[in-house]
């Protein structure tokens, strides 16, 4: 290619990239409530349940209750809820603790082709704003929602390969989902709407090094983007500007971040027609997601009475990007035991071959370090080549057995997802074992609450699901 001919490319680039953002801050701003179907508004209100039921579920999350602490005596106390705080505090931070404890499990949804986890950030970004604002109903609530989520997913969609760069796209985007969701909440015109995307652009970062690192870190990337995101749009209510080429900018998200490795019509296409948010995974276990089809076939072979001292090695094929995620050797003793179980595919196979199920016990400190975690240490990761870098959902296994058999399964499909979804009751199931393990609530207390939260869109005040949220803390 000549210097002449780069640089047309590179104009025609920028002329097709002219002026997104502000558009796309447009059209969401100027979305009706009655332009979401209710086929959305279905989605929006069962995820809504699954991520009050982990929130609930992550009281006793390692790094919890030193967040909350944290806070005491450094954040005033605000009017905004801390759903496992002892005090409210400001929206900002409220929504940091919040969305903090919405990914503390690594039990809450995900986009599996964006490769975002959406309603960690969105719902303790429009709780803060609502709370801010007062008096939001459920339907203006649920509509927040929906836009925040739907923004989620296309970023993440036409970013990508944002995971595979070492950004970590729930942190890094979710900034500016939750300036979008909040956003709404503030009514912002589109004006606003696009300076306060930039200025949550502005706060924007998130790196995959702290689940390299094992650390709790992790479980604050969503809170730091809430946080970032009712920030900007409260800044951008009261008239403060942000850079509104935030994403087609020469230091826009595109360029600077994503290197050109963009899809830019999928952010821009269809908007109130098509819905991404409909592709949403619920997860089964608490664990990246990565890890997924590994304990899925895992499960299979216990069930084929498969059984750990009848293993020598094995073997888990893996894309290259999950495999960059969760492909480490195990490490019986790391100092992050929990955080590196839960980022750990031969992990989760010993885990799935030993107990036959993955729940909420298989990620604790005590378990993770437990003798027949060894098992995990007989396990490798590969990436043939044969897996697209950037698929979630394919995976292999090979075991190597004492009786000099191989068994080998390979699936592709993940549990949880679109063409293979859980079942309501799985649902239900989740919920109130969530509500069970954090807070010692019976199966009639959640299914109070699960009533409550599925009702929200018809509520006058959204503070009322949270009222019923801290009544079964407390045990009322």
């Amino acid at each position: 290619m000549t210097q002449q001919d780069a640089a047309m490319s590179d104009e025609a680039q920028s002329h097709a990239w002219t002026d997104i953002g502000t558009f796309v801050a447009d059209r969401f701003a100027r979305l009706d409530a009655d332009d979401v179907p209710n086929e959305v508004r279905e989605t929006v209100s069962q995820f809504l349940l699954d991520t009050f039921g982990v929130i609930a579920g992550a009281a006793r999350a390692p790094g919890i209750s030193e967040m909350n602490r944290a806070v005491e005596g450094f954040e005033p106390e605000g009017a905004a809820t801390v759903l496992l705080g002892d005090a409210g505090r400001g929206p900002s931070i409220a929504a940091m603790l919040n969305g903090a404890a919405s990914h503390a499990l690594d039990f809450d949804d995900q986009h599996d082709p964006a490769r975002v986890h959406v309603f960690c950030v969105v719902l303790p970004a429009a709780l803060a704003a609502s709370e801010a604002k007062g008096g939001v109903d459920g339907r203006t609530f649920t509509t927040a929602v929906a836009c925040g989520v739907e923004l989620f997913c296309r970023l993440g969609l036409a970013c990508y390969n944002s995971l595979g760069k070492g950004w970590h796209p729930t942190t890094a985007l979710g900034s500016l989902a939750a300036a979008l969701t909040a956003g709404r909440i503030f009514g912002l015109d589109g004006e606003r709407m696009a300076h306060a995307l930039g200025l949550a652009f502005t706060q924007m970062s998130g790196t995959t090094q702290f689940i390299a690192d094992g650390a709790l870190a992790k479980r604050m990337g969503p809170g730091f983007a809430a946080r970032n995101g009712v920030l900007a749009a409260r800044l951008a209510a009261t008239g403060v500007t942000g850079p509104v080429r935030f994403l087609e900018g020469k230091a826009g998200l595109f360029t600077l971040h994503e290197r050109g490795e963009v899809k830019p019509e999928i952010l821009r296409d269809g908007i109130g027609e098509r819905w991404h948010l409909l592709d949403l995974s619920m997860k089964p276990y608490p664990c990246c997601r990565c890890v997924h089809s590994t304990i899925q076939l895992g499960l299979e072979l216990y069930e084929e009475g498969i059984r750990p001292d009848d293993v020598v090695s094995g073997t888990i094929v893996l894309g290259e990007v999950n495999a960059g995620i969760v492909g480490a050797p195990f490490v019986p003793d790391h100092a992050n035991p929990v955080v590196h179980a839960q980022f750990n595919a031969c992990y989760g196979l010993a885990a799935a071959l030993t107990d036959g199920r993955v729940g909420l016990a298989t990620y604790t400190a005590d378990r993770v370090r437990a003798p027949e975690s060894a098992l995990a240490t007989c396990f490798e990761v590969t990436v043939p080549g044969t897996i697209e870098a950037t698929a979630i959902a394919p995976a292999a296994i090979e075991l190597v057995l004492k009786d000099g058999r191989t068994v080998a399964k390979r699936t592709e499909t993940m549990k949880g997802s679109p063409d293979q979804p859980m079942s309501e009751d799985e649902i239900f199931a989740k919920f109130a074992d969530c509500l069970a393990w954090g807070f010692g609530a019976d199966r009639a207390a959640s299914a109070k609450l699960a009533e409550a939260i599925l009702a929200l869109e018809s509520a006058s005040d959204v503070r009322d699901v949270v009222t019923a949220f801290r009544a079964v803390r407390a045990g009322a």
